[in-house]
C-alpha cells in the first residue's frame, strides 16, 4: 500500500514545522522503512552461497541513501559514470559494483574498472573486443527474446535494446573464456514494477537453466546469478503488495534442485531500486492556487520536474491531505504544476478532500524514481530532499538547485574551431 502506516505516523505531526523550517517542495525519506527493508531482503534470500542485493543507484541517486544501504551490506547496481563515482563515494569496492550499461563508451568501461573496478555485466557480444585486457570475470546480460514475455514498463523482449540473445550467449560465454576469462555471472532483467510474483520466479528458472546449459557445453561453473530488478511495488491502495515470501520460497527450492543436479549451486544476487526505497519517499508540496473553469484544478508549487511519472507515464501515485481522513467531503480535481506543459499533473479527475490555498499535499511512493528523473524544461528547478531519521530528526540531504546552477554551464572558456572556407564565399 502507498506511504506505510508507520511513516505516516511519525511523519504526520511534524510535517508542517518541517515544511516550515525546510520551505516546499521536498522529497523526504524514512531511513527506518529503508533499514527495515534492507533487512527483510537478507532474511529472505539467504541461501547458504550467499545472497546479495545490488541497489540500482538509477532509482535514488543521493549519497546520504546510499551511505545508509552501504552500512545494511547492499551493493550499488551502476550504469554510468556518475554513478559509479556516487558508489565510491561511501567506500564501493569491486565485489560492491555491477556494472551494467548498454551502448557503452571505452571511457565509461575505463571508469568501471578503474580505483578498484567492479563486476562488469557486459550487453552486447561485441563489446567482448572492446575490453582489452579481458577480465578474469565477466557476465552477460541475457535477452530471451521470444521465450520470455516482457511487461508493460519495460516492453517485448524482442523489441528491448537490452543483452545478448538467445543465439548469441553460448558464444559469447566461449569468447570469454577463450581470453581468459575464468569466473562468471549471469544476469537478465525482463519486468519493471512487477507486482506478480511468478514472473521473477520464471525469471530465475530461466537463468538456472542457461546456466545449466552453457555450463555443460564449456564446462564451466556460475559463481552468480543476478536476476535483475523488477519487484513493483502496489501504488494504488487496492493494489496487492509483491509476495516477497512466495518468491524466496520458489527460489530456495529451484536453487536446492539445481545444487543437487549440480552438484554446486551459484550465489543469488538482485538489483532492485524501486521495491527498497520507492515507498519510503513522498514529495511534500503546497497549494498555492484553485482554479475553476471546466474543470477544478488544485495548483501546487511542485512541478513535474520533481516527479515526472504521472505526466510522462500516467502513473498513479497516491495523494493525501494532512489531518484529513474518512468523512472529509471530497472533490474531483486535477492536481498540477506550473510548468507550460500540459501534462504536468500529478492527479488527474481524482477524488480528494477539498483544500484551501496554503494546505500541504503528500504525493506518495517517490522514493525511487522521482528526483532522479527530475529535469529543468521551462527553467523549473529541482526540490530539495530531506531524511527523517531513525532518532526522529529531519536532515537535508541534498539542497535545492539554485539559479546559479541552472546557468552554471553557460560559464565557460570561449572556444571558437577555425574552419578552411571557400574564399569566395563572403
Amino acid at each position: 500500500m502507498p506511504m506505510s502506516e508507520d511513516f505516516n505516523r511519525r511523519l504526520e505531526p511534524i510535517l508542517a514545522t518541517v515544511a516550515d523550517h525546510f520551505g516546499t517542495p521536498f522529497h523526504i525519506y524514512d531511513e527506518k522503512g529503508i533499514r527495515a527493508n534492507a533487512q527483510t531482503f537478507r532474511s529472505l534470500f539467504k541461501t547458504p552461497e550467499g545472497f546479495r542485493e545490488y541497489f540500482a543507484v538509477k532509482a535514488l541517486p543521493n549519497r546520504r541513501i546510499l551511505e545508509i544501504l552501504t552500512s545494511e551490506g547492499l551493493g550499488f547496481d551502476c550504469s554510468s559514470i556518475p554513478e559509479l563515482v556516487l558508489a565510491r563515494m561511501v567506500g564501493a569496492g569491486e565485489e560492491d559494483i555491477m556494472f551494467t550499461s548498454n551502448n557503452t563508451s571505452a571511457e565509461e568501461f575505463e571508469a568501471a574498472r578503474a580505483d578498484g573496478g567492479s563486476i562488469i555485466n557486459l550487453d552486447d557480444i561485441r563489446l567482448i573486443d572492446k575490453l582489452d585486457p579481458f577480465p578474469e570475470r565477466i557476465c552477460f546480460r541475457y535477452n530471451p527474446g521470444p521465450r520470455r514475455t516482457g511487461n508493460a514498463i519495460i516492453g517485448n523482449p524482442v523489441e528491448a535494446k537490452y543483452g545478448v540473445s538467445h543465439e548469441q550467449i553460448l558464444p559469447a560465454y566461449r569468447q570469454a573464456f577463450e581470453r581468459g576469462a575464468r569466473r562468471f555471472g549471469l544476469h537478465t532483467m525482463v519486468a519493471s514494477n512487477e507486482l506478480d510474483f511468478q514472473h521473477i520466479a520464471q525469471t530465475t528458472r530461466m537463468l538456472l537453466d542457461i546456466a545449466v546449459m552453457i555450463g555443460r557445453e564449456l564446462g564451466i561453473r556460475f559463481e552468480f546469478i543476478n536476476i535483475g530488478g523488477g519487484i513493483g511495488i502496489p501504488y494504488r491502495p487496492d493494489q496487492p503488495p509483491f509476495d516477497l515470501e512466495a518468491l524466496s520460497r520458489d527460489i530456495t527450492r529451484n536453487l536446492a534442485r539445481f545444487r543437487r543436479r549440480n552438484g554446486y549451486a551459484p550465489r543469488l544476487f538482485m538489483e532492485c531500486g524501486r521495491c527498497m526505497t520507492g515507498p519510503h519517499g513522498v514529495l511534500v508540496t503546497r497549494v498555492i492556487n484553485r482554479k475553476d473553469i471546466y474543470r477544478r484544478y488544485v495548483g501546487v508549487d511542485a512541478c513535474m520536474s520533481a516527479l515526472m511519472r504521472p505526466g510522462m507515464y500516467g502513473a498513479y501515485h497516491h495523494i493525501s491531505v494532512p489531518g484529513r481522513y474518512n468523512g472529509t467531503p471530497l472533490q474531483t480535481v486535477d492536481v498540477v504544476g506550473s510548468l507550460c506543459e500540459n501534462n504536468d499533473k500529478f492527479a488527474v479527475q481524482r477524488p480528494l478532500p477539498v483544500v484551501d490555498e496554503g494546505e500541504l499535499l503528500v504525493i506518495h511512493d517517490t522514493g525511487a524514481h522521482g528526483h532522479a528523473m527530475g529535469f529543468n524544461y521551462n527553467g523549473r528547478l529541482q526540490p530539495k530532499e530531506l531524511l527523517l531519521r531513525t532518532d526522529g530528526q529531519v536532515e537535508l540531504i541534498r539542497r535545492e538547485q539554485r539559479i546559479e546552477d541552472y546557468f552554471a554551464t553557460l560559464q565557460f572558456v570561449p572556444d571558437v574551431l577555425p574552419l578552411v572556407t571557400d574564399a569566395k564565399v563572403a
